[in-house]
């Protein structure tokens, strides 16, 4: 639900088999090397999904003023793990699994067809964790809205998960396919510095974790 215009206007520089943040060069505001901030801008184009998103939040919180209720807001990146069948909407990391162990065909899309775009992940059971807090708290919160993801930790490319699923299911090649996409990024990270703040919170299960646990369930 970001801004896809300021999302491809953050510094990235190719390093090896990844896009990386780079720290040399002017960017957006509401970004840094640790990740995308809730402050990021959120003008369009965010595409139509994420207007829903944005215009979901907004009556969200009209309610809760007039209402007098309380209401959470957390910004989730790619939430994935065992029980997601690989399909398109479950996000990248399931779907990309599902499909390396069955060999069907995966494409890296945009970029030169390097695979280098880069995202973060984190499990269900972490968010969990973060519902119950936000449940439990009894405080006056200086804001309602939180960047919920894997950050830094537990990022990976598109490069980097093909050789991780070469390593668990074998050799699978995977066709290049260059020609660019209007609503692709090359890095997004979510930065979760402020749920870290107000709930102590953090992602326990590791990304390595969580792919041996979908790979696992591809398998079985």
């Amino acid at each position: 639900m970001y801004s896809i215009a300021e999302l491809n206007a953050i510094p990235v520089r190719s390093c090896n088999s990844r896009f990386d943040f780079d720290d040399n060069a002017p960017c957006p505001p509401g970004v840094s090397a640790l990740g995308v901030q809730e402050g990021f801008s959120t003008s369009p184009p965010i595409s139509l999904y994420g207007s829903t998103k944005l215009a979901s939040e907004i009556m969200a919180l009209e309610y809760a003023e007039v209402f007098g209720f309380p209401i959470w807001i957390n910004r989730c990146g790619i939430l994935t793990g065992a029980g997601q069948m690989g399909t398109a909407e479950q996000g990248v990391f399931s779907y990309w699994l599902h499909a390396h162990a069955r060999k069907a065909p995966l494409r890296f899309i945009g970029y030169e067809g390097s695979g280098r775009q880069l995202r973060d992940a984190f499990h269900p059971e972490d968010l969990a964790i973060l519902l119950e807090a936000q449940m439990e708290y009894s405080g006056r919160p200086g804001s309602r809205i939180f960047n919920v993801g894997g950050g830094r930790e537990n990022c990976l490319s598109l490069a980097e998960l093909t050789a991780w699923c070469n390593e668990r299911f074998g050799a699978h090649s995977v066709t290049p396919d260059p020609a660019p996409r209007r609503f692709d990024v090359p890095w997004l990270i979510m930065d979760s510095a402020r749920a870290r703040q107000a709930f102590s919170w953090s992602p326990r299960k590791s990304l390595q974790q969580i792919l041996t646990e979908i790979a696992a369930h591809a398998e079985s």
